[in-house]
């Protein structure tokens, strides 16, 4: 595993625990940013960075200013996507960091991609379900 993950603050302090615990590099938002820096702000500067950021809010691609940010800067962010608590969502993305980081390394950045947890059907039939990655937007 060699991408550094950069959390987003909307995913609070255990998700990125989380990660750390399973021993990925992870970059907090609290420890960079003030917590009312604007997303473009910080977006530009994990994109500066090299990093991958990890974020719950769907709503970047929506907004002008940040998903140009995201677009032109060259950044590769992950929305996680469910309504799960987050320790729950930190854990799915953990069990398929696997495909995570293959995904990371076949596609050019800037893109934005949707992590999904399992399903609850999968939950109940597999016996180590894993979430999956998909593309959302690319340049």
């Amino acid at each position: 595993m060699s991408e550094t993950y950069f959390t987003d603050r909307d995913l609070g302090k255990l998700f990125p625990s989380i990660l750390q615990q399973a021993g990925l590099r992870v970059e907090r938002h609290r420890d960079h940013f003030r917590h009312d820096t604007p997303d473009e702000e910080w977006l530009s500067v994990v994109s500066e960075k090299g990093w991958i950021a990890i974020t719950h809010d769907a709503n970047i691609r929506r907004r002008p200013n940040q998903k140009a940010a995201v677009l032109d800067g060259g950044l590769g962010l992950i929305v996680v996507v469910g309504k799960l608590p987050f320790p729950e969502l930190a854990e799915h993305f953990v069990n398929a960091i696997a495909a995570v980081e293959r995904f990371v390394q076949r596609h050019r950045r800037p893109w934005i991609a949707r992590f999904y947890p399992p399903t609850p059907q999968e939950m109940a039939t597999k016996l180590h379900p894993r979430g999956r990655i998909e593309m959302w937007i690319d340049k």
